[in-house]
């Protein structure tokens, strides 16, 4: 049995997205749903794409970048790029390591603040 196609309604729902990025990601040509007349059905491919443009939208992937993830997991993209895309991983990997350090920062700081603020609250 064939996996539903959905509508351009249950799509946005199902990914939890604005039907305005629904339709941004068509027009820059990340999802290629299928047209009948004025509506839109989203099949299999569809949603698989959406699911990885999300998570690579998740990890701090710009849409460009995302563009060439989904050429080489739907086994379209050449060697070369491939090779750029384990670059263009591994320095975001890094940016998120270093935002890492920063939060961690920014939440021992923050709970600092409040366990002092609380201490003072205690004294009055």
């Amino acid at each position: 049995m064939p996996d539903k196609r959905l509508s351009f309604k249950e799509m946005c729902a199902e990914f939890d997205v604005t039907p305005r990025t629904l339709r941004y990601y068509e027009y820059i040509e990340l999802l290629h749903p299928d047209r009948e007349g004025r509506s839109r059905y989203y099949g299999p491919r569809e949603r698989a794409r959406m699911k990885l443009i999300l998570r690579g939208r998740k990890f701090g992937f710009q849409l460009e970048d995302i563009r060439q993830w989904l050429m080489i997991y739907e086994n379209e993209g050449t060697e070369a790029q491939m090779q750029a895309w384990v670059k263009m991983a591994d320095t975001q990997l890094e940016e998120l390591a270093d935002q890492r350090v920063q939060l961690d920062e920014a939440i021992t700081e923050l709970k600092a603040l409040r366990d002092n603020v609380a201490s003072e609250l205690g004294k009055g």
